[in-house]
């Protein structure tokens, strides 16, 4: 299994994916696939984020599958301390308990990550 990664944002905002593919593709044409898709669906994309309708390209027409957390069968939070180890309960993006009977076909659109950098020292408005 080999793995690819898509990145999108500045350097305020941003989100990345995760794709992995049996076969090897070269980074060059990796990189040159990605952008002619990006240039076919940059100005009409449904998904929430470009990366997010590359992803669903690669995957029906060049064989990628979307490492995303639709696709966990399982989540375990580790800890040092015995009763910080549990098995997690999954969800899917909306809130709601994941459905493990799910296929993961389809890219959920109700989640959204954002990463915030936080400057010590520097205080949160009240």
């Amino acid at each position: 299994m080999y793995f690819y990664e898509l990145h999108e944002g500045d350097d305020d905002l941003f989100s990345d994916l995760l794709l992995a593919r049996e076969e090897e593709m070269d980074p060059e044409l990796f990189f040159e696939t990605v952008q002619s898709i990006r240039r076919r669906v940059q100005d009409s994309f449904e998904q929430d984020t470009l990366i997010e309708a590359i992803a669903d390209i690669l995957g029906r027409e060049h064989g990628f599958i979307v490492v995303s957390d639709d696709r966990l069968s399982a989540a375990v939070n580790v800890s040092r301390l015995d009763d910080d180890n549990f098995l997690a309960e999954l969800e899917s993006g909306d809130g709601s308990l994941a459905d493990p009977e799910a296929d993961g076909d389809e890219m959920d659109d109700g989640y959204v990550s954002i990463l915030a950098d936080f400057q010590e020292g520097v205080r949160r408005p009240n």
